[in-house]
């Protein structure tokens, strides 16, 4: 950042590159979209619901298109891509549009391509060792996944006492009945879920339900 920029432009740099993902919102929505169509009404649901950061995961052919819809034409969302899985994956994605980028697991190769993005990820890890390691390479904030099948609440409470330092957002198997549980732990910036976009109320254009969900998650905390 230049320094002979105006005091004020360079704080607000600053805040915004500080910015940490995990602090964006209470619940990032994790989202399979099948229809590329769906992809800005949806998007435009759930910002107006109070949540603006929404995980695209790469699973369907249209998931690029959609994240490329949305950061065109939702400016006012933050949106990424998940299951990020290959550098090709990074590639592509942060070529459609993505500002952030979410993995499931993390191997070497895909951390470095990760680090070398430019853009804000979260690598996924499941045991001890795998935060440990990342912690080593200074990657302190995680998608712990799959949340629920790795022990939960109990598991990450339990991940808190050695590793204090390091910060989660639990996704997999997570309602919106376990994820103030979630949400009270220290070590949880934020939760990923997939309930907020029932593939019912995707599939009838139910733009109003999806608002409703993102509005109840949002109060969440």
């Amino acid at each position: 950042m230049n320094p002979l920029y105006p005091a004020r432009v360079r704080h607000a740099y600053w805040r915004k590159k500080l910015m940490s993902l995990l602090d964006l919102a209470p619940v990032i929505p994790v989202v399979v979209i099948e229809d590329a169509g769906t992809a800005v009404p949806l998007a435009r649901a759930l910002v107006a619901g109070g949540l603006p950061v929404i995980e695209v995961t790469l699973r369907t052919p249209a998931a690029r298109e959609a994240i490329a819809r949305i950061a065109e034409e939702v400016p006012e969302a933050t949106v990424g891509a998940g299951t990020i899985r290959t550098s090709d994956d990074i590639s592509s994605s942060v070529a459609a549009g993505a500002k952030f980028l979410v993995s499931p697991g993390t191997t070497l190769s895909l951390v470095e391509a990760l680090e070398a993005s430019g853009v804000p990820y979260l690598p996924g890890a499941a045991t001890v060792s795998e935060v440990m390691a990342l912690a080593e390479r200074g990657i302190k904030e995680l998608k712990f996944f799959p949340a629920e099948a790795a022990g939960g609440v109990p598991y990450l409470k339990a991940m808190g006492g050695p590793l204090p330092d390091v910060r989660f957002c639990p996704t997999g198997g997570i309602r919106v009945d376990t994820a103030a549980s979630y949400l009270a732990l220290p070590n949880v910036g934020c939760v990923g879920g997939t309930w907020l976009t029932p593939a019912d109320a995707l599939a009838a254009g139910d733009w109003g339900r999806v608002e409703k969900l993102a509005a109840e998650a949002a109060a969440l905390r």
